[in-house]
């Protein structure tokens, strides 16, 4: 790829490589560290390739692209999990799921 530019990079990267790792990071859990690191590594790679954000620290060029670490996009995925287990049927949050126990 000739381009490094933020223009070209990141419209490439997520809609033909993020979609995919973000999938893969839902699967695995916490224990498997090692494969959510190498993970995260693609994720690095791809941003250091953007030109002008090759001196900027990972955490800080997610910044700059309004972008989250796959670490928190995980935690995200978990929360609406857990809003969508707690939520019923009708629409309305379940409030006393533990009433009964």
């Amino acid at each position: 790829m000739t381009s490094r530019s933020r223009e070209v990079i990141l419209p490439l990267y997520s809609t033909l490589v993020r979609l995919h790792l973000e999938y893969c990071i839902q699967l695995w859990g916490p224990q498997y560290r090692r494969d959510t690191e190498l993970l995260e590594q693609v994720q690095r790679a791809a941003m250091k390739m953007i030109r002008g954000l090759e001196h900027f620290c990972y955490e800080d060029r997610l910044r700059e692209l309004e972008l989250f670490s796959l670490e928190k996009r995980r935690l995200w995925g978990d929360l609406i999990a857990a809003f969508q287990y707690l939520k019923r049927p009708t629409g309305r949050l379940e409030r006393d799921v533990y009433q009964g126990v």
